[in-house]
Formats: C-alpha cells, structure tokens, sequence
C-alpha cells in the first residue's frame, strides 16, 4: 500500500507541474511467455511450465521540461516476476550546461554495457532478452550525478559520460542473494560512431561490501577458530573492485552485428573474476530479422583461498570454505537463435530458441521464447 501511495504521489507531483512545464509521457512494455524444453530444467526464472509472467514489464516515463534548461525524469516499472508492483528505476534532475554538456542528478542507470539504457526495453534489440553471459551484474541504478558530453572529433560523432555516486541495496552475485553497499563509485563511458560503425569503452571502479547470512556466518566461525586471515580473504568489506567492457557494433547495410566482452573484479574476496562475451550477427529483410548469437561466461573460483587453510582443519569447516569459494565458479556458453518480426511501427514480435550448456555440471538446457515488445 505504501509503495502505490508514494508512487500516486509521485506521478501526481510531476502532472501537477507548472503551467509553462512541458509533459511528455511514454513508456514500454514486454509481453513474453517461455518454458524450458527438458523435464525439470530450469532456466532465466523459466521452468518446464509454460510463463507468461516471468519477463513481462510494463513501464513509463515521465518527463517535464521546467523550461531555463531544467528538467526532471522519472521511470516507473513494474516487473511480472514481482507481481507488477512498479517501483522507480530512474528518478532524476537534468540541466543542459551546454549545447554539448549535461548534467544529470539523481537515481541514473550504471552505465556498464552498450545497452543499459535501454536493458529493459526490449524493443530497442533483436534479442529476446540482453546476452546473459555479460549483463549480470545486478547493480542497474547508481544514486549519484553523471556528464554527458556530445561533440565531433573530425568524422567521429563522440558521447562521454562521467558518472560518480554510490549504491546500497539488495542485489543477486552469482545466484546469490546480498546486500550490497557499494561506495565511491567513478567512471566513465565513451562512445565513438561513424557511419553505422561504433565502438564504446566503459570503466567504473568502487568499494564494495557485500553481506549476506551464510557468509556471514562461515567468516564468524572462522575468526572465532583463529583463522582469520581465511576470513578476511573470503569477506567483502570494502573491497576495491573494478568493471571494464568493449562494446563493437555494426548496423550498415541492413546487416546488424554486435559484439561485447566484459570483465568485474572484486578484490581480497571469495567472489571470482567475472569473465564474459557475446557475438551476434543478424540481417534484415524488410521487417523479418533472423540473428544468431554465442555468448561465453567463465569465472574461476578463488581457489587460492583453500590454499590458505592450515593442515588439521576440521572436515566440516574446510568443506564449508570450499563450498562458499566454489559457488561462485561458473562455466557456461550458450547459443541463441532468433527472429524478430516488426510488424507494427511500434512493436515487434520475437522467437527465441536458446541453448545453454553448462561446463561444471555437464548440463545441457533448452529454452523457447515467445512475446511482443512495444513502445508508445
């Protein structure tokens, strides 16, 4: 009740602007449904049951011009998954310096990969969804201020954004739940494009601390136990930790060709370099688009730190720490066929066959997608 109150109030404070504030309001939404090929698979939050509500959003944004270059941006999403109840993803101020230079203040998207502005709106990519292999780090939202700077540098359109500010919340690390605090956030994103051709280079970096009762519990017993230099190597507290990725894109000549690799260290802790890529290559013909993609995640556990358990150890203490390091290895390569068919202006409907296999497990898992992704 709480959250549809201030979300009432939210909505009703922006329509309730001054006369001379422009209104624009738009949105987007998704409408997809999927189930896993193989008995008792499981797969993206898919079982072997059909779901329709799994992937499905609905969102909108609204924005008002306060006129003398101010103006405030505000994103209301409500995920199927959690029972369409909307909570803000972005909620910001924004004043134009410049004709070239922005500043935007507020809750802002983490500006991570090629499509994090537009992660959630189907409707801007050929895929079902964004390649999991790369986009899996589940700090979407930063609380702080970035710049935007546009110009050309001879026959290159260039985009810089700088952000800085910091994130403190409930988030997923390879599969599990945290809560995470992640302070001093900088980075920077850039952008160059020519013709149809682009390349982006992003790098963010910030001090993490990750809590979560299993964890938690395993560090305290280890300290109690005097083994505290294994404890301080398993924990997150305040962990300098790093994000860098390359984004290549080519969309020419009715061909469509993305490719991003990635990669995320945290520091002094048990969560494992996080390593990942895709490729993906498409053709348009008229509003039919088949594309393929392979995407590759490969993260190594931090075996190092067993290494650092004395001889004696108890057998229930050592399986605990091998268990906790090794929960955060994964090994996985998936293969995506698609088609995307626009057969509206404003929507397009989409076919996703995806083939996972998992290295660690020798598990082969199948996944069919079906939905309609819109803008209005």
């Amino acid at each position: 009740m709480f959250k549809r109150t201030a979300l009432t109030l939210a909505i009703a404070a922006l329509l309730a602007a001054p006369a001379h504030a422009d209104l624009t309001i738009n949105g987007f939404a998704s409408i997809k449904a999927g189930m896993t090929l193989d008995n008792d698979a499981t797969l993206y939050g898919y079982d072997d049951d059909l779901d329709f509500k799994n992937e499905s959003l609905f969102a909108v944004q609204v924005m008002s011009d306060l006129g003398e270059k101010l103006s405030v941006t505000a994103q209301l999403m409500g995920r199927g998954r959690e029972d369409f109840n909307a909570e803000f993803e972005w909620a910001f101020l924004s004043y134009q310096l410049s004709d070239n230079l922005q500043l935007n203040a507020g809750r802002l998207r983490t500006p991570f990969y090629k499509y994090s502005d537009f992660k959630d709106v189907g409707y801007a990519y050929d895929w079902a969804r964004v390649p999991e292999a790369v986009y899996n780090l589940d700090f979407d939202n930063i609380e702080g201020v970035s710049l935007y700077h546009t110009t050309t540098l001879g026959s290159l359109d260039s985009s810089l954004q700088l952000i800085a500010g910091s994130f403190d919340g409930d988030a997923v690390v390879t599969g599990l739940t945290v809560q995470a605090k992640i302070d001093q956030v900088l980075g920077a994103a850039w952008e160059l494009s020519r013709d149809g051709i682009s390349a982006r280079l992003a790098y963010l970096r910030g001090d993490t601390s990750l809590s979560n009762p299993d964890i938690d519990a395993l560090t305290g017993i280890l300290t109690a136990s005097g083994l505290g230099a294994v404890a301080r190597a398993i924990d997150v507290n305040e962990e300098s930790s790093t994000f860098l990725g390359l984004a290549l894109t080519l969309d020419k000549n009715d061909w469509v060709a993305v490719a991003e690799i990635t990669r995320t260290e945290v520091d002094d802790s048990l969560i494992a370099e996080q390593n990942g890529y895709y490729v993906s290559l498409g053709h348009r013909f008229d509003s039919l688009t088949p594309y393929v993609s392979y995407e590759k995640r490969d993260n190594d556990a931090k075996r190092d730190i067993i290494a650092l358990l004395p001889q004696g150890v108890p057998a229930q203490l050592a399986l605990g720490v091998t268990q906790a390091v090794e929960r955060f290895e994964v090994k996985r390569d998936a293969w995506n066929l698609g088609l995307r068919y626009d057969f509206h202006p404003s929507a397009a409907f989409k076919a996703q066959l995806t083939r996972v296999n998992n290295d660690i497990t020798d598990d082969d898992t199948s996944l069919v997608t079906l939905g309609v992704d819109l803008v209005f």
